[in-house]
Formats: C-alpha cells, structure tokens, sequence
C-alpha cells in the first residue's frame, strides 16, 4: 500500500521528477516531467541515459555530484542551479535503500513564486 502512496505523491506533484538509477539510466518520470521535456522526446526518455540529455559540464557535474553522494550515507542533497526565468531552486536528490546504500538519484524543483489560489478553493484543481 505504501508504494501506491508514495507513487501517487511523485505523480501528483507540479514539479518535474525524473528518477535515474546509478548507471544514469532514466527508469521514472512524473506526469509533469513528461510534458516539460516534451520537446525532447517526453516519455521516449525512459530507459535513455540522463546523460546523453545534457551537455560535457553538466554531465561532469552530474558525475561529481553522484560520486559525492556515494562517499558519504549523509551526503543526499545539493544545490545544482537557479532558474530565475521560472523562479526556482534546483538539487539533486540522493535515493537510497533501507540499508542506506545509494541506488539512484534525482533532480528536485523548488519554485519560489507565491501561490495565486485562494486557501481551500474547491472549483478548481491546481494539478
């Protein structure tokens, strides 16, 4: 039961989620993944390198910071870029076993922007 909760949260969430495994393999991405990167293929990515989407610095980057989160069972976030064009905070996301091994990673979109809905307005959904 807990997997159809924890699959629902990622799949109602506004913000883009797409989940790698560690050889950098996209094995998940959220409805609002999907159709943001869209103009690259949308759900074709899945099964795709994550790394094969992004350009030598980043895929560095992404290396690095896989390779930091491995050193360290504390090591499970970082701050990786600014977006002020739609307002947020990028990280990445260690995800890790009940052990604490590493066994995969994510990027995770914090927006900035004050919600515009009024508080418990039942006429519309903001999904």
């Amino acid at each position: 039961m807990l997997d159809k909760l924890l699959r629902s949260v990622i799949e109602q969430e506004r913000a883009a989620v797409v989940i790698c495994d560690l050889s950098h393999k996209i094995v998940y991405m959220n409805p609002a993944a999907v159709k943001n990167y869209g103009k690259y293929g949308g759900e074709t990515l899945i099964g795709k390198s994550l790394l094969d989407c992004h350009n030598d610095r980043s895929r560095e980057m992404i290396r690095k910071v896989v390779d930091w989160f491995s050193s360290c069972v504390g090591n499970n976030m970082i701050y990786t870029s600014r977006n002020e064009k739609h307002n947020k905070d990028v990280y990445m996301v260690a995800l890790r076993d009940k052990t604490g091994k590493l066994i995969g990673y994510y990027e995770k979109h914090e927006y900035r922007n004050a919600e515009t809905s009024k508080p418990y307005d039942f006429t519309k959904s903001l999904i």
